[in-house]
Parts: C-alpha cells; sequence; structure tokens
C-alpha cells in the first residue's frame, strides 16, 4: 500500500537533508574505493557476506532478491572487472567460472564464498602465461607494412578460443603499443627536427623504433607484474562491490579505508587535479570535473574520458588502466604546483596526453557567480551554479559558513538592482550537491508550495515543500543544462519547468540521477567481542530513495528533457543513467497539487520555434553539428589499424580535427609549452559573449522583451 506523508516544511527540510540519508546522496559522482585490509581472514569475509546477503534485500530501494537472477547480473559484473578488456582468460576459463554465475545467491546466504579464489587463480595463471609471450614477442619484431586491425572495444569481443588466438591478440596490441610510442617519439624530436618526419616508416629511424621497443617491454611488464601481486583481498573486494553494483550503479561495497580516501567532499577540496574518478569494467574513467579545479582550468580533460597512464613531468607513463582506483588516485595525487601527465582515450577513440599542474580547488570558484549583460538600454541578468555546496558539518558545529542559497538569493538582488528584464539561470556541469538547496533556490523563483517527492523503500511518499510565499525573482528565466546536470540540477530544473516557470534548453536529456544514497557502516550492531575478534568490514553504500517531480515522475533514468534540445558536443556520448549497467528505471507517482505560474514567462511553442530557428543558422551550432557527427563515426571504429600508414592516418586525421574544434573554439586550445591561460582564467563576461548557449538565450530574451509579457500561457 502507498503511504503519502505530509509535506516537510524549510525547518523540516533542512533537519532531513541534514541526516545521514541525504549528506552524501545528490552528487552524482562515486567516491574512491579504498585500500583493503593487509592480512585475509576468511571468517571476517564469511561475515560479510552474510551481511550483504541480508541487508542488501532488506535495505535497497528496490528490495530485489537475492536470487538466480541477481547472482547472474552479478557473476556479469565480476567477470567484466575480473578481466575487463579480455586479455588473458580464454572460452574454456569462462566456461569453468560460469558453473557459479547462478550460485552467488547461494554463496553468500551461506557464508562459503569460493568464486573469488577461483577468479585469482585461473587470472593469474593467465598472467604468468601471458608475461612469459612478451619478450619473445618483441624480440621477434614486427611488419609494420603488413594492414592488420585490432578490435578495441571489450563488447564486442569475445574471449580467446585458445592460447595461440590469445598470443595473436597480444601481438597486435604490442604492435599498436610499439607504434605509438614510436610515433610519439619521432613527433617529439620532430619539432626540433622536422626532416625527421619526412619519413615516418620505422626502418628510416632504427633509433627511435628501438627506443619505443624498450618503452613498450618495461611498460608491458610492470603492469603484468602489479596485476599478478593483487591481494586475495583485492579479489574478495572487487566480489563483494560487484554484488553491491547488480542492485543498481550507485550501490557499493566499500572496504576500510582512511580518511584521505574521502577527501572529495560536498564542501572540501582536493590537492591534485579535481576530477572525480571511477572504476568502469576495471578502467578508470572521469565522471566529474570539480569546479575550480586545476583540470578545469586546465580544459582539456573532460567527463567521460578513460585514463591509460600517469607520469610525472619527466617521468614515464605508469600504465592504470585494470588498477585499482585507490592505487591509481595515488598515482595522480600530488604536492601543489608538480605537473602530471596524464594520457587519455576521449569516448571517439582519440588518445591524448594532458599535462596538468596540480593544485588545490580554488573554492572562490566553486560559487555562485553574476554578471549583467547589456542590450542597449535594456539589462539581462547571467546567473551560474557550479554545484550546490553547503557544508553540513560546519554548519552543524555552530559555524558560519557560505551555502549555494544565500548565495544565490544574493546574486539575484544584485541582478535586480539592475533592472534586468529577463535571467539565464546556467545549471550545465552541475552535478548536485544539497536537496536542501534545491527546494530552498527553487523558492526564489516560485511563490511556495511542492518541489519534489521523495519515495523511500517502505513505498511512504514525502513531499519537499517549500513555504516560503515570497518570490525574489519573478521575470523571464531560462534554465540551460546539459548531460552533466545530475541530481540537485535536475530536481531545480524539473520544478521550475513543472510549474511553467522557465523555459529549458540542452542536449536530449540531463543525466537522470534521481536516487538517494546512505552509508551503512557494517561495523554497527555487532555484538562487541565479534566485532573486536575482526578487523573493520567496511560499509556499504546503498540506494534507499527516488526523487519524483510534481508532476508525479520520476527524474531518474530519464532526467529532464528541455523545452528546447539544441546541438551539443556531448552528443555523441553514451552518457548518463540510462546507459549505465542496471539503473533503476524511469516509473511515476501520482501528482502533487501545484498551481501552475502565472506571472510573466515564456510561451514554449513559439520559444522553441525561434530557438530552433536561430540554432540553424548560427556558424557555431552548425560547427558543433559537424563536429560530433565525426565524433560519433570515429566512437563507433572500434576497429584499429595496426600498421604504420594507417595509424599516421588517423593519428594525422584527429589533429586536423582538434585543430578545427579549437579555430572554432569548441575545444580548449593545446600548448606545446603548458603556456596556454587555462580557460577558468577567463572573465566571465567573455565566456558570456563567446558561449553559443547563452548567446541563444540572450537572443529568446531580447526576443522576449520586444513582445512584451506573456502571464500565464499554455505550456
Amino acid at each position: 500500500m502507498k503511504h503519502l506523508a505530509p509535506p516537510l516544511s524549510l525547518r523540516s527540510l533542512r533537519a532531513f537533508a541534514a541526516s545521514s540519508l541525504l549528506l552524501l546522496t545528490l552528487t552524482s559522482e562515486c567516491l574512491a574505493k579504498p585500500a583493503a585490509p593487509e592480512e585475509f581472514d576468511a571468517d571476517r569475509n564469511q561475515l560479510i557476506a552474510l551481511i550483504l546477503s541480508q541487508q542488501l534485500p532488506a535495505q535497497h530501494f528496490s528490495h530485489e532478491a537475492l536470487d538466480d537472477s541477481l547472482s547472474r547480473k552479478a557473476f556479469d559484473l565480476y567477470l567484466r572487472q575480473l578481466d575487463p578488456r579480455k586479455r588473458f582468460l580464454l572460452e574454456s576459463d569462462v566456461k569453468q567460472l560460469n558453473a557459479f554465475a547462478t550460485h552467488v545467491d547461494d554463496e553468500l546466504s551461506r557464508g562459503n564464498v569460493v568464486l573469488p579464489d577461483a577468479g585469482m587463480e585461473v587470472l593469474n595463471d593467465r598472467i604468468q602465461q601471458v608475461e612469459k609471450l612478451i619478450d619473445p614477442i618483441l624480440n621477434q619484431g614486427f611488419d609494420f607494412e603488413r594492414k592488420e586491425y585490432l578490435e578495441i572495444e571489450p563488447k564486442k569481443l569475445a574471449f580467446a578460443e585458445n592460447i595461440d588466438k590469445l598470443q595473436d591478440r597480444w601481438r597486435l596490441s604490442l604492435k599498436m603499443q610499439v607504434l605509438d610510442s614510436y610515433f610519439d617519439v619521432l613527433e617529439a624530436k620532430g619539432k626540433e627536427h622536422p626532416e625527421l618526419l619526412q619519413q615516418i616508416a620505422p626502418q628510416h629511424h632504427p633509433a627511435e623504433l628501438q627506443e619505443a621497443i624498450k618503452k613498450v617491454r618495461e611498460s608491458a611488464h610492470r603492469a603484468l607484474s602489479r596485476l599478478g601481486r593483487q591481494s586475495r583481498q583485492d579479489h574478495y573486494d572487487r566480489y563483494f562491490d560487484a554484488v553491491a553494483r547488480a542492485f543498481d550503479p550507485h550501490s557499493d561495497y566499500m572496504a576500510p579505508t582512511s580518511k584521505e580516501d574521502f577527501d572529495i567532499q560536498m564542501s572540501g577540496s582536493l590537492e591534485g587535479i579535481g576530477a572525480l574518478l571511477r572504476e568502469d569494467d576495471g578502467m578508470i574513467k572521469v565522471i566529474r570535473i570539480i569546479p575550480g579545479s586545476a583540470a578545469e582550468k586546465q580544459g582539456q580533460l573532460q567527463a567521460e574520458d578513460t585514463i591509460l597512464a600517469v607520469a610525472e613531468k619527466t617521468g614515464e607513463p605508469v600504465d592504470i588502466s585494470e588498477m585499482r582506483i585507490r592505487e591509481a588516485v595515488g598515482y595522480i595525487r600530488g604536492p601543489k604546483g608538480t605537473e602530471v601527465r596524464l594520457t587519455v582515450q576521449k569516448p571517439d577513440g582519440a588518445k591524448r596526453t594532458i599535462p596538468i599542474i596540480r593544485d588545490v580547488v580554488q573554492i572562490e570558484e566553486t560559487y555562485v557567480k553574476s554578471t549583467v549583460i547589456k542590450n542597449g538600454q535594456t539589462a539581462f541578468g547571467y546567473l551560474r551554479i557550479p554545484s550546490f555546496y553547503r557544508d553540513f558539518a560546519a554548519q552543524s558545529d555552530g559555524k558560519e559558513t557560505r551555502n549555494v542559497s544565500d548565495d544565490t538569493q544574493a546574486e539575484l538582488v544584485k541582478l535586480k538592482q539592475q533592472k534586468i528584464k529577463g535571467l539565464i539561470l546556467d545549471l550545465r556541469n552541475n552535478g548536485g550537491g544539497a536537496l536542501t538547496d534545491a527546494v530552498q533556490i527553487s523558492g526564489l523563483f516560485l511563490p511556495g508550495g511542492p518541489v519534489v517527492q521523495v519515495k523511500d523503500s517502505q513505498g511512504s511518499i514525502r513531499v519537499l515543500d517549500d513555504e516560503d510565499p515570497d518570490v525574489v525573482y519573478n521575470g523571464p528565466l531560462i534554465v540551460l543544462v546539459n548531460q552533466f546536470s545530475a541530481s540537485a540540477s535536475e530536481i531545480l530544473a524539473a520544478a521550475l519547468q513543472d510549474y511553467g516557470r522557465a523555459f529549458i534548453i540542452g542536449g536530449e536529456h540531463t543525466h537522470g540521477k534521481g536516487t538517494v544514497q546512505a552509508m551503512m557502516d557494517m561495523n554497527k550492531n555487532l555484538p562487541l567481542l565479534q566485532l573486536q575478534k575482526y578487523n573493520d568490514l567496511g560499509a556499504l553504500k546503498l540506494t534507499i530513495q527516488k526523487f519524483y517531480r510534481v508532476n508525479g515522475g520520476s527524474t531518474q533514468y530519464k532526467g529532464v528533457e528541455p523545452d528546447l534540445v539544441v546541438p551539443s558536443m556531448f552528443d555523441y556520448l553514451e552518457t548518463g543513467e540510462k546507459f549505465m549497467d542496471y539503473s533503476l528505471p524511469w516509473d511515476q507517482v501520482d501528482d502533487v497539487g501545484f498551481t501552475q505560474w502565472r506571472g510573466d514567462r515564456f510561451t514554449v511553442e513559439s520559444a522553441r520555434q525561434a530557438g530552433k530557428q536561430w540554432a540553424e543558422h548560427n556558424a557555431t551550432f552548425k560547427k558543433i553539428q559537424q563536429e560530433t557527427g565525426k565524433a560519433k563515426i570515429r566512437a563507433k571504429q572500434t576497429n584499429v589499424a595496426v600498421f604504420v600508414d594507417g595509424m599516421w592516418k588517423e593519428r594525422m586525421d584527429l589533429a586536423a580535427t582538434r585543430k578545427e574544434a579549437q579555430a572554432a573554439g569548441l575545444l580548449q586550445e593545446e600548448d606545446d609549452d603548458n603556456n596556454q591561460p587555462p580557460a577558468a582564467e577567463k572573465k566571465l563576461d567573455e565566456v558570456v559573449a563567446t558561449d553559443p548557449y547563452i548567446q541563444m538565450s540572450l537572443f529568446l530574451m531580447k526576443e522576449k522583451a520586444a513582445a512584451g509579457p506573456s502571464v500565464g500561457a499554455s505550456r
């Protein structure tokens, strides 16, 4: 039976949001997986298995049974993280492990876990076999003129039929790595000696070829040695994590850790590059770039990039593919002012080395910012909210700290003093934050009323209601979103859209994270003697609630669909909740009573048509469509050339494409000496003047101002 709880007042909302249920939840990022205990304790792992078997079905929002169906999901995730790029296991190995596919539930409920040991044993055997192949393959050399191709998308690959097929897969992979490294060496030397690039075939540059082979040999042996050193506990931790993620992608088993593994906080700073990472099928992928961070200033690292290798400025790259995220982060972090070089693979397959000067997050850059755009005698406002920040810990200690709601209200007051005739609210790349602020900021534009519904795992629904009837800004409003607008951003945009308060512009959808996670300490509620017997058991992060709009639809999976869909450089990316494994589905509940905005607002259909026409004739949007079209084609071409002419042509084509995009202002310019002024240092007015989405919004605002007020228009 569904129960509808009464609306929450602002006072009770603040208490509700500050609770452990909501403190960690409205960000789209996944925290780094922490370090495992040094010693393996079978009894301790048996206890973890039993706790997971009981708590996941009981506490998770879905209440999905831990049965054969869920076992298959967990096994699928486990196998993909065991050998993510299908470089080690044979078909026979997978067939052997498949015997466990429907027994994960039985293993956990009995506390008799076997699969991680079986997987570790077969993987280590294959790693040892592969390590013996490396030197003979490299010593034999390659026919670099022979036209060969290598499939690099694991989902399109089958596991190798036998050891000979596996050896040939490694031969092609090493050949590609040697050519990649050779081209890197040749281009680096070609900057001072351009004549070297007149003949690119390896036979013309034996010294450079040998240098490349040496680098690949050392890198391959280091990577294989590291993989072979993974502890038994590492394998168990990954297995437990696969079980949790089978319920949904935001549920995790977190092994014990020290405080430094959790230093990415809603209101804190990170000394390093300032990017949130996650393990994705054994690879290290960028989830989000933190506002005010070194990575944002540098401008080239982006969400959905895969980090392949890490190097200090003058050091050799360390291959971090298939590395645990806590270990990878150890290479990426470093003292402020030092340079780290990341070798990344873009979603379209392009590889790039990105130099970033490590720094702490510049907190000032994470705060709300605004500016006034003048059009003759008419003024329009632009307001950017990078994240929904609030320091709950400091607040609970009675300290006065900044929060996004107060800052937004202050900026709105300043803009109103400039007599603005319209406002552009920018939520692009805003990964979320405090739920409290999503509700309070909605209230700055609405005369009170419900903002969002929160459903718990028992089916009870709470309506989070802003009871303040005051409206700080009541003029025309445009909201900008993209695929990286998530959680609290989606709640705000959805509420303003449902009320008819704002006209939403963006890509086809926002991120689609409409769930709430809570952290469960697995050491609690255990008998004291039993707790003392074992090392720390870790924690379980699991999904416990789901968000719904005031119209009843969930923000989960679908996200927010804009009123006007415009071309974006992210159009080719398969990013967002709908592309994540085993994400919770979209559904709906009853709507709640709310009154449509009757003040000045956009007429949706006429604004949509005007915006489409503007985009069709805008040179930048035309270029964006061209570039994303090319990127989409490249992303699907995963069977790559592994011969000199083919790889060099692809390299040159990608370089030319990047230069075109940079010339059009669609990509941050690259500078060989790393002296290019970082993007984040541009003045806000300069960003506003060159951003096509803001310029489109400004065009619509001008049209709206010229047409006069439109009150109570139908959506």
